[in-house]
């Protein structure tokens, strides 16, 4: 019966193409993502292809106040359409018209609600790299209007689909009672600081750690780097720490691991066609609005002197399941 539902609701909804590769369209050309996602779908040889849809259309965007965005643009753009055929548009609403499935992958959280808001008029499921949005409010808001239409979206890093932080997401230790993940930290002034790469850490510690923070305090290591550590409602704790590359521990029931590690953009993939291809997505809202909690509340707690935040619960309990979670 479920799966009847699903098919039922994919072809009234008309976000899905049975029996040929899904047509995906992307937004924002400023990120390496999008040759690396377009590489991974769209090249038959390519190491760990995936087959089942392919990139044909994108929209360029760019944000002219972060250089590293603006000064990428038309270099991956050139690349999408000179190697693979990428149409490009001049507008999201006419994209939209010619794909059954969107990548928002403009490296710039600020425009995504904007962005996505054509994309869910026209009724079509939607991925969000990283960051969702350069705020929590932001990413209530997405939250919310994809509640009411009824389209499924999801946004992840790609740290959460390696296998070691996988397997103890799954159980490979039993209930896990503390972790600490380690990753890059690059600021940027339009965001709050651990939205534009310490996402990446972040979400392998809720991969890990699952639900429930409740207090966050964001301190200083021995040398300086930043630090963060989280307080579960059943007192567990979590931590994350800036470091050069991406690593981590995980203790449970049955001893412990490594985790937070990062298995290159496959897996990710692999989950994004799974979700277009289904309409189910592989992380829930309510861990996605955690994670966003998680870091505005570091970045209060730094504005405190590094004094504990809690989290306020209640944003998270006004957003209902969206079709497919």
């Amino acid at each position: 019966m479920k799966i009847r539902l699903i098919v039922a609701t994919a072809l009234a909804c008309g976000w899905a193409t049975w029996g040929a590769d899904l047509r995906i369209g992307i937004i924002g050309c400023d990120t390496s993502h999008v040759v690396a996602f377009t590489e991974t779908l769209n090249d038959p040889q390519a190491k760990g292809h995936i087959p089942g849809g392919k990139i044909v259309a994108a929209y360029k965007g760019g944000s002219a106040d972060i250089p590293s965005s603006i000064s990428h643009v038309e270099g991956y753009a050139k690349t999408l359409q000179e190697k693979y055929g990428v149409k490009m548009y001049d507008s999201i609403e006419e994209m939209c018209k010619d794909v059954d499935a969107v990548c928002l992958e403009s490296v710039d959280g600020r425009p995504h609600l904007a962005q996505v808001k054509p994309v869910l008029q026209a009724r079509k499921p939607v991925f969000i790299d990283k960051p969702m949005a350069a705020s929590l409010a932001d990413v209530l808001e997405i939250f919310r209007l994809a509640k009411e239409a009824k389209v499924p979206l999801f946004s992840s890093s790609s740290l959460r689909f390696a296998k070691d932080t996988q397997a103890v997401h799954n159980g490979s230790i039993g209930k896990v009672t503390y972790a600490e993940t380690y990753g890059p930290c690059e600021l940027d002034p339009h965001h709050p600081d651990l939205f534009w790469y310490g996402v990446h850490g972040v979400e392998s510690l809720f991969t890990i750690m699952g639900t429930g923070c409740q207090k966050v305090q964001r301190q200083k290591t021995p040398d300086g780097k930043i630090e963060v550590v989280g307080t579960w409602s059943d007192g567990r704790k979590g931590v994350f720490r800036e470091d050069n590359g991406f690593h981590g521990l995980a203790k449970g029931e049955k001893g412990e691991t490594a985790a937070g590690s990062f298995d290159g953009y496959q897996p990710l993939v692999a989950a994004i066609i799974k979700f277009f291809q289904t309409g189910v997505a592989p992380v829930q809202p309510e861990e996605t609005i955690q994670i966003f909690a998680f870091m505005e509340a570091a970045d209060e707690s730094k504005k405190q002197g590094g004094a504990p935040v809690k989290i306020m619960v209640a944003p998270v309990q006004k957003v209902a399941k969206i079709p497919g979670n």
